[in-house]
Formats: C-alpha cells, structure tokens, sequence
C-alpha cells in the first residue's frame, strides 16, 4: 500500500474515533480522497479508452485481476450505495441521474459478480465521459452527507428497514461473490463504513489500477 495513502488513512481512523478530533478526522479523510482522486483523474489524462479495457493480470488473484474501468465502476457504486442506501436513506445518485442510460451501463450492481473475460466485456460497453461524471456527482455527495454526520452517529447501526430497502433494490447480485456484502455493510456502524468504503476501498483498487497501468505501459 502507498506509505503515504496508508499513513494519512491510520491517522484518520484514529482522529474519529474521538469526539475532540472528529473533525479534523474528517477534514483527513477528505484530503485523502482528494489524493486518491487525483489519480483517478490522471487515468483518464494519460490512459487510451482501450487502457481501460486491458485486463494484463486475468487469472491473477486479487484486486489487481480486474480492469481499470472496472475499478472505478466498482468503487464508486459500491459508495453510492452505502451513502445514500445505508447512511442517508435517500435515493441513489445512480438512480436519481439515470446514470445506467447514461453509462450504457449492462448492470446495476457493484459488478463483484463478474468473473475475468466478463468484466473485460463490461469494461468496454462503458462510456467513460459518463462515468467520469458518476464518480464526481458521487464524491461530492458523500462528502455532502459525511459533513452533516455528528461524533455521536458515528455509533449508528444500520438499521433492519434500511438492509430490507438495501435488498429491494436489487443492486447488490444474489452471486455467491457478492452476496456477502449485504451483511458485510449492515454489520458496521457508521463509523466502520467511513473506515472502509469511503477510504480504504478507494486505496485498494485505485492501487490495483496502477498496478494495471505499469504493467501496460512498464
């Protein structure tokens, strides 16, 4: 993991978990998502459409087994979800845009179903311009709902009304490889999602996209 990615996340993990730090926990875990965005961003500088496309590690194991586009598809559905699903309770930025039109998008789900040549094949039915749109409107509206959290929601369960509304919508496959994430997400508070998807996923998979971009261009 990018030492300094890694060390601005511990730092942030440890500034809410305090209600005298809380704040300026939050102020890191922007900063960071800052950083993190700017890579994004240089992906779509510097990377050719079919970049984003190219799945070099196909029978790898690991994050680094998928394509860029994919990626970041992933990472932000998965934050959409959680955001305005799981913690605000409204309706998906996803949803409320027409993003699946807009995307040309084949799914609305996180995509954890899909399997070596089958996200290669989604990977390209993607328009790029669109989903470069979707990370931004995303972004911003978690931040949006991160700055209206209290210290004291940061306890919050995800209530038993909100995991039945999370399985209604049916963005999350019934496929042994994504179901789990049901349970994973309703088994955190508040707290424990601003740990993972809002910060440590990006990590992850934006890692994994670099990974991808040195192996076609070494």
């Amino acid at each position: 993991m990018n030492r300094e990615w890694s060390e601005r996340n511990k730092t942030m993990q440890n500034q809410i978990k305090k209600k005298d730090t809380f704040q300026i926990g939050v102020e890191t875990l922007f900063d960071l998502r800052n950083q993190l965005m700017n890579t994004i961003v240089s992906f779509n500088d510097e990377l050719s459409r079919e970049d984003f496309n190219a799945i070099p590690f196909i029978n790898a194991h690991g994050y680094h087994c998928k394509t860029i586009a994919y990626s970041l598809w992933h990472i932000f559905r998965i934050e959409d979800i959680v955001a305005h699903t799981l913690i605000n309770g409204d309706e998906q930025v996803f949803f409320r845009n027409s993003y699946q039109e807009r995307i040309n998008a084949p799914i609305i789900t996180t995509g954890n179903e899909l399997v070596k040549q089958q996200i290669a094949d989604f990977s390209r039915r993607l328009n790029l311009e669109e989903l470069y749109s979707y990370i931004k409107e995303v972004k911003a509206s978690t931040e949006n709902i991160i700055q209206n959290l209290s210290f004291n929601e940061m306890k919050n369960n995800i209530t038993d009304d909100k995991k039945e509304l999370l399985k209604s919508l049916n963005v999350v496959s019934e496929d042994e490889n994504a179901i789990w994430l049901i349970d994973y997400w309703c088994g955190k508070d508040i707290r424990g999602l601003l740990q993972m998807p809002f910060s440590r996923h990006w990590i992850m998979h934006i890692e994994a996209s670099i990974r991808i971009k040195n192996k076609i261009y070494p």
